[in-house]
């Protein structure tokens, strides 16, 4: 029973996504089911933590990396934080648990040489799809906004007028974010072929396939990684990497953190911090350069 109130939980007070929420309940669901085979014990909700060390140690000996390891066992302590606050049990068994080591990972950005060539060499063409590709990475890297939240974008969140865009973050977290003039030009542009489609049916939202379907996942990371394989090099070429991408450049430009942590709609600095590892390096080269004793 606990279980069941645990993902209400998350779906109706957290406000989580399906996915999400589908993720903390394989996660327990394979950890009750490890529980039940290998210890014969069916009851997850006050088990000791030998239990769970010897459930990771399984993971480990299956080839599970130790960020998806920690990412399992971060479900276990959502399950058991939510059972104490409950009053369900009294003794965390995950209190003093430490996270596995993880190797710091940082994503590559495009540089600013492969953005501009991008849109300087690039031909989108001037049909629907063209408008588009063209629209949707130009949004990622003016805005940085999420995969999802771009996806999610209803014709509703759009003042063209104002140049903003109201977007749905994580946690059904609401932010404006500021549009160029070059934006809301390529959008006047795009909403305009959208209206030649011979069929809609997903109306409310702005990005659609030429069919008239709301876009997914998959199409946008291949429109992302089909036009950047034409200027980059890179190996990752995602909607992730062109976030990382708005992220770092604005860094390097000197914008303020706390402003790109609201731009992101990050909940804390610590998750914006990831993204000037890249600056620091161009803060390097400038001391190195500009500093009087560089050459002493």
């Amino acid at each position: 029973m606990s279980l069941a109130a645990f993902i209400e939980y998350l779906s109706l007070e957290k406000k989580y996504s399906m996915n999400t929420v589908k993720a903390y309940e394989k996660d327990l669901g394979d950890f009750a089911l490890f529980c039940k085979e290998e210890m014969g014990e069916e009851n997850i909700e006050r088990i000791p933590y030998n239990y769970i060390r010897n459930w990771i140690i399984h993971l480990i000996d299956q080839g599970v990396i130790n960020r998806s390891v920690n990412r399992k066992v971060s479900s276990l302590k959502a399950f058991y934080k939510f059972l104490l606050k409950t009053e369900t049990i009294q003794i965390n068994p995950l209190a003093n648990h430490k996270a596995l080591k993880t190797p710091t990972k940082v994503e590559v950005p495009f540089s600013v040489d492969e953005m501009n060539r991008l849109f300087s060499e690039t031909s989108f063409g001037d049909d629907f799809e063209g408008r588009r590709d063209q629209l949707i990475i130009d949004l990622f890297y003016t805005t940085g906004i999420r995969r999802s939240e771009l996806i999610n974008i209803e014709l509703s969140n759009l003042n063209l007028r104002e140049k903003t865009l109201k977007v749905l973050g994580k946690r059904e977290k609401e932010r404006i974010v500021p549009l160029l003039e070059s934006t809301t030009l390529l959008f006047n542009s795009y909403l305009s072929a959208r209206e030649s489609l011979d069929f809609v049916r997903d109306k409310d939202y702005v990005f659609l396939t030429k069919s008239g379907v709301k876009i997914y996942e998959i199409l946008v990371y291949r429109i992302i990684k089909g036009y950047f394989s034409k200027v980059s090099s890179k190996v990752k070429k995602s909607p992730h990497v062109l976030r990382h991408t708005f992220a770092t450049h604005l860094l390097n430009k000197g914008a303020d953190l706390n402003s790109v942590k609201e731009l992101l709609g990050h909940s804390s600095l610590a998750s914006t911090q990831v993204y000037t590892h890249n600056s620091i390096a161009e803060l390097k080269k400038v001391h190195a350069a500009a500093h009087p004793r560089r050459n002493k």
